[in-house]
């Protein structure tokens, strides 16, 4: 097994990936089998790794590390929540909905959430449409 670090070309986000090995790796990206877990583009690359090394300091740093998205985490979740009980999911409607909303004066419903690309929420917000991007954990992710 081999662990990458992996950024996406699209959005500059990074994040690490398992695999079985260097060629699996290589296949997995010729086949456009790699995606995003941002914005679900195929633009992802290897990025430079350091090689790892553990050492007793190592250890306690990662402990604290491992404590602060833990706390973050839970943050995220409580406003998932939030959103939850007080917003419409309007899933991959998003967009529509959103221009529903904004230009319809007649239609004043609670507010939405959903799903858009980054180029569908820049589309919007060139239309004057207020949007946020909220970082988003399924439920059994822990």
């Amino acid at each position: 097994m081999i662990k990458y670090n992996l950024v996406c070309k699209n959005c500059d986000n990074a994040f690490d990936s398992w695999f079985a090995s260097s060629k699996e790796y290589e296949k997995l990206k010729k086949l456009k089998h790699l995606n995003c877990h941002f914005c679900n583009s195929v633009k992802v690359e290897k990025s430079l790794m350091a090689p790892s090394v553990v050492n007793s300091q190592d250890k306690k740093i990662s402990f604290s590390k491992d404590k602060k998205i833990y706390k973050i985490k839970k943050e995220i979740k409580k406003y998932q929540n939030f959103i939850k009980k007080n917003f419409n999911y309007v899933g991959d409607n998003f967009v529509q909905e959103a221009r529903s909303l904004h230009y319809n004066s007649k239609n004043k419903k609670k507010g939405i959430y959903g799903k858009a690309s980054l180029d569908e929420i820049s589309e919007l917000k060139d239309e004057g449409i207020e949007t946020d991007i909220v970082p988003w954990f399924r439920e059994n992710d822990n």
